[in-house]
């Protein structure tokens, strides 16, 4: 019915653009006569709207930091005008650039029947260690380390707190592993169900939000923060953070104890300084699993 109607809205010359609208959606939405249906295209879930930009251009405003989102225009004083408006844009402009520093846990027992018995292995102790080394080496003052409160994650913390000594430690469930966004090209050997993608993906999300994004205002000088969690959630936070497109997460590959550096310029600029880097680990030492 639609589809005649539209006939004769462009044989009318009525319909103009309309009709090329209206071919379009008949053709998405109807199977070809003798044919398979074209393929459906799947509505991101409510969470992931925010987590895409157009191709091509960078949001400066993705962490909703910027000093305009920050200030409440409609209380701008008209009698001072611009010069008062400039005057408490700065006020909200960060100062401090942030390192955030994202380290995937060791290896674990992957055939821990619960999750409380996937602990590290020996070979997985030991990869913290070079890891806790390796952080301690950088001579940096690092402010806090926040881990996920899975326990493979638990034990690599526990391990290179002991070479960061005084740094206080948080525990969150925002980082725990899972299943962050349908990936772009799929995999045959991971499929989790729809119902954990819509779980897992808006808590990660929440990580994301919550996590990275530019310096406070009030933060005078630079930090250096660690993140000890899980490689599905460190491959999406690199999505979101670089801009890219986060079903592209599944793309990269992060070996265990692996060190992934992230910089936040006060501007909002982002800019990844190492991923994945296990350089100073034996390749004996080194593992995916």
């Amino acid at each position: 019915m639609a589809f005649r109607r539209a006939l004769q809205l462009a044989a009318c010359g009525l319909a103009g653009g309309s009709a090329a609208v209206l071919f379009s959606a008949v053709a998405i939405g109807k199977p070809r006569t003798g044919g398979a249906a074209e393929p459906r295209v799947s509505e991101p879930p409510g969470w992931a709207v925010g987590a895409r930009s157009s191709p091509g251009v960078w949001d400066p405003n993705w962490d909703r930091r910027e000093p305009p989102s920050l200030v409440n225009l409609r209380k701008r004083n008209l009698e001072s005008g611009e010069e008062e408006l400039a005057s408490r844009l700065d006020h909200y402009k960060a100062k401090a650039t942030r390192h955030i520093f994202l380290i995937r846990h060791s290896q674990y027992h992957v055939d821990g029947s619960l999750e409380k018995d996937r602990t590290l292995t020996p070979l997985g102790r030991e990869q913290a260690e070079l890891t806790g080394v390796r952080l301690a080496s950088l001579g940096l003052k690092f402010d806090r380390i926040v881990h996920s409160s899975m326990t493979r994650a638990i034990e690599t913390t526990d391990i290179i707190c002991k070479h960061l000594p005084g740094v206080c430690r948080v525990s969150t469930d925002l980082l725990r592993e899972g299943a962050p966004i349908e990936p772009d090209p799929p995999v045959s050997h991971w499929k989790p169900e729809a119902v954990q993608y819509y779980e897992d993906g808006a808590r990660i999300e929440a990580a994301f939000r919550n996590y990275i994004h530019r310096a406070d205002v009030r933060q005078e000088e630079d930090s250096y923060e660690i993140f000890i969690c899980h490689a599905n959630v460190i491959r999406y936070i690199v999505c979101r953070a670089l801009q890219f497109p986060p079903e592209g997460w599944l793309r990269l590959s992060l070996n265990n104890g692996s060190i992934t550096h992230l910089v936040i310029r006060p501007n909002g600029r982002v800019a990844l300084r190492t991923l994945g880097d296990t350089g100073f680990m034996p390749p004996d030492k080194i593992t995916r699993s």
